[in-house]
């Protein structure tokens, strides 16, 4: 059983998506409700709620002041935004949750069950939401640094970092400059959302690429990255490959 908060200063907003809660999400057993900040941190700390589901923008004090007045927390934080691509971007990045308004029940079935599925992991929530702040502020997408959650806790890095990810069953094995690698517990699709528009190309079913690290397209089958690894090309992605690679003088 698990309680809620939703935070929202528009009142429809709120009781669409308490109705949804109601529903379409039964480990939601308690929701309480606040349409301000001073509200919504008296309820923290009274209720303790395990899922705080966040409206970034409002009006006085915004989501950011919310949890800028809380030193730590120990509840999972879902944002809801409306049209803010970038930070939806920026959340992403930031291995943290978001619901798009209006609030679509499969999607809100999906964020809660990646709630449920996480919380043994323990994440570096004050972290995470620093990072995802100072990408809010960076000038450019290509700034965003990623965190990777591991066993061994949360790693940030920016994309020019990031050789290649290659998936395993569910999780994802990260191949950075070092050489370093890392085994995130994520799926190699959902990070090739995240990093397709960041000048990644998934090659192969099992291989997410970093552009700027391809060396040579060999032939039909295979690219050579600089690290001199040979990655497989599916047949359905060759052309994909040739049309990202088209212009570049490579070996």
């Amino acid at each position: 059983m698990l309680k809620a908060l939703i935070v929202d200063d528009e009142a429809k907003a709120r009781d669409i998506l308490l109705f949804h809660v109601e529903n379409f999400i039964p480990e939601i057993t308690h929701v309480e409700l606040a349409g301000n900040v001073p509200e919504a941190l008296r309820l923290i700390r009274s209720f303790q709620p395990d899922i705080v589901f966040l409206d970034i923008v409002m009006p006085q004090q915004d989501g950011f002041d919310l949890l800028n007045a809380l030193e730590t927390w120990d509840f999972d934080v879902i944002f809801t935004t409306a049209h803010d691509q970038y930070a939806i971007k920026a959340i992403r990045f930031s291995a943290l949750d978001y619901l798009l308004k209006p609030v679509d029940p499969d999607e809100l079935q999906a964020a809660v069950q990646r709630h449920i599925e996480r919380r043994s992991e323990q994440p570096q929530r004050q972290q995470l939401y620093r990072n995802f702040v100072d990408n809010l502020h960076a000038p450019r997408e290509n700034e965003f640094k990623l965190a990777i959650p591991t066993a061994d806790g949360t790693y940030f890095f920016q994309t020019k970092e990031i050789i290649r990810c290659q998936a395993d069953r569910n999780y994802t094995v990260f191949h950075l400059t070092g050489p370093r690698r890392f085994i995130a517990s994520r799926t190699l699709g959902e990070y090739d959302e995240i990093l397709s528009a960041q000048g990644f190309l998934r090659v192969h079913k099992s291989h997410l690429v970093n552009l700027e690290f391809i060396d040579n397209f060999m032939g039909k089958d295979y690219i050579r990255l600089l690290d001199q690894t040979e990655i497989e090309v599916a047949r359905r992605r060759k052309d994909d490959v040739k049309s990202a690679l088209h212009g570049r003088n490579l070996n």
